[in-house]
């Protein structure tokens, strides 16, 4: 092995939450129909994941819960976040028994990017007898089955993983950069490939680029000019290229704070501003803990049905401020400008060009005593809620019908937790 090659490798947990839910009760992913879904939401509720047994059937992983096939006594498991995030920080522990932290990128909950170039030499391995050490480990000591992908990058490496890691025995694949005419070029449809997502594939095949060989035999200017900087990415790619490096450290140019939900029932103008109150509430208090300052909100209405559209729409502040007050009154003055007599069903909020909370100017149009003891029963609430649970203190609106904040407060990415 020369000093410029490198073995990066990705391990992937085969249906993640529904393989958990499997091992929870004693059940084998491989003969029970378990779908992972809020039964009690209603028939419009997303599924997260279907078991092995039932994916082995053609269904698919996504879709919702009136779209599962006829013929099957489902097994309906209520999602559990914590469990899911509290099992994928033991995989990581696992991980790490064999490579370092520093050589980990955590992809996402279950997938993980691991940088084997220097341990081939310690382990006296190849890459592909190492990722079958951790595979087989996670098996062991926690009952949950991986796949895995290797490569000279991270993109050959995903390639390997979720193009022909499924059709080998044990569910690990290699591909190499002297594979790429052979293995890579081949590839379609394109949306198979990590980073081509519908969109691109249907812009892609318009210009009659139909699979990855089609794509590196494109002028670059050319790619360039209809895909901009991702052109020379769909370029590289598609001739095995990519110089991402785990071990750089990426600080975003600017940053922002979200929250949003999809409501389960109607709302009106006049109710919605509630849930409006109580997302700002959460999202000023992240803001306070972050020790940051926003310039800068937005605020996203969806309406119910998809002919009657949305607005989103964004607001300068004359000086950066985390109240909450502050931040609602801006927050309404975009609302009250835009808002129209129809069913909402979808609400989010943003704040913008955050800055460092070294200093906070006052308003000199109101009282100082008044403002500063504002900020101490904020920084109080903020305290109480991080201590001891976001519904130990809440506005009295929250316990009325129209709140959704103690149901939020209970999940996690919007499922329970």
């Amino acid at each position: 092995m020369t000093l410029m090659e490198r073995n990066i490798a990705v391990i992937d947990l085969k249906a993640f939450y529904s393989f958990v839910e499997c091992v929870d009760r004693g059940l084998d992913a491989w003969k029970v129909p378990l779908v992972v879904a809020d039964k009690e939401r209603g028939k419009n509720t997303i599924v997260l994941s279907v078991s092995p047994f039932l994916k082995s059937k053609g269904i698919p992983s996504r879709l919702r819960i009136k779209e599962l096939p006829h013929g099957y006594d489902y097994i309906y498991a209520v999602p559990r976040m914590e469990r899911y995030i509290e099992k994928s920080n033991e995989i990581v522990n696992i991980m790490m028994e064999f490579v370092s932290y520093e050589d980990i990128h955590v992809y996402s909950i279950d997938e993980a990017f691991l940088d084997l170039t220097t341990y081939v030499n310690y382990y006296k391995k190849s890459a592909y007898q190492i990722i079958e050490m951790i595979i087989k480990t996670i098996k062991e000591k926690t009952g949950l089955q991986a796949t895995g992908g290797i490569g000279d990058n991270f993109f050959l490496a995903k390639v390997a993983l979720d193009v022909y890691a499924k059709k080998t025995r044990n569910g690990i694949a290699v591909l190499r950069k002297k594979d790429v005419k052979e293995k890579l070029w081949p590839i379609t449809p394109l949306n198979k490939i990590w980073g081509i997502g519908a969109r691109t594939e249907a812009k892609l095949n318009a210009l009659g680029i139909n699979n990855l060989g089609d794509l590196a035999h494109c002028n670059l200017s050319f790619l360039k000019s209809n895909f901009g900087i991702m052109g020379e990415e769909l370029y590289n790619h598609a001739n095995g290229e990519d110089d991402a490096d785990m071990h750089e450290q990426y600080t975003p140019k600017s940053t922002s704070l979200t929250v949003g939900q999809v409501l389960f029932k109607d709302y009106n103008k006049k109710n919605i501003i509630t849930v409006i109150r109580e997302m700002n509430d959460d999202l000023a208090s992240r803001l306070r803990n972050e020790n940051k300052l926003t310039q800068l909100v937005s605020l996203y209405i969806g309406y119910s049905k998809s002919e009657y559209g949305g607005f989103s729409r964004q607001m300068s502040l004359l000086s950066p401020t985390n109240e909450n007050d502050e931040l609602l009154k801006a927050i309404m003055e975009i609302f009250n400008n835009h808002i129209e007599n129809k069913p909402i069903r979808r609400v989010g909020i943003c704040y913008g060009k955050l800055t460092p909370a070294h200093y906070q100017q006052l308003n000199i149009f109101e009282n100082t005593k008044e403002q500063i003891n504002k900020q101490h029963l904020e920084q109080a609430m903020d305290k109480i809620q991080s201590k001891f649970g976001k519904n130990k203190v809440l506005r009295a609106s929250s316990l009325t019908e129209d709140s959704t904040a103690i149901e939020r407060h209970n999940q996690i990415g919007g499922h329970r937790k």
